[in-house]
């Protein structure tokens, strides 16, 4: 099923694939990692002036990492502003998509966050580095295949 906005860049020939709607009626669509930062420029030309979260997920162990945008238009006026999701699917090898920093401001510590966390490197980003862990930690914990270093398990002492 195609909504309103899918429908739109089929028109535009702008390359996607429409993912159908969440359980909220938002529209939800796959981009590729190599046509993200175009058809970002273009959905904030078009009005999605707001980027309400940015986050990441890993879809599977071995699989591919995914980094999900939720953006909004917002105008004056309007009681329902319409909103979207944009997955951008990157491989677990070489995880690499084009930053919305330079888009949508609000991406700077969420895009960092994705990158700590995931190990996702979002290109051009201006200040890209760890946020939450330390600098020298190995490895990115939120993988499903992560394993913890130095982890000892507490033996029971009986």
């Amino acid at each position: 099923m195609q909504g309103r906005l899918s429908a739109w860049l089929v028109k535009h020939g702008l390359v996607h694939r429409s993912l159908g709607f969440d359980y909220q009626g938002i529209e939800t669509l796959q981009i590729k990692p190599e046509d993200w930062h175009s058809i970002a420029v273009i959905l904030y030309v078009y009005g999605y002036n707001y980027l309400r979260s940015q986050c990441a997920y890993d879809v599977a162990p071995g699989g591919l990492l995914a980094s999900v945008y939720h953006l909004t238009r917002i105008e004056y006026g309007v009681d329902q502003p319409e909103e979207v999701c944009i997955k951008v699917f990157a491989p677990r090898s070489n995880p690499r998509i084009p930053s919305v920093f330079w888009v949508w401001k609000s991406a700077d510590f969420q895009e960092r966050e994705s990158y700590d966390m995931l190990g996702i490197d979002y290109d051009n980003h201006p200040r890209l580095k760890r946020i939450l862990m330390p600098e020298s930690w190995i490895g990115w914990p939120l993988r499903k295949d992560y394993i913890v270093p130095n982890f000892f398990e507490i033996q029971d002492a009986y």
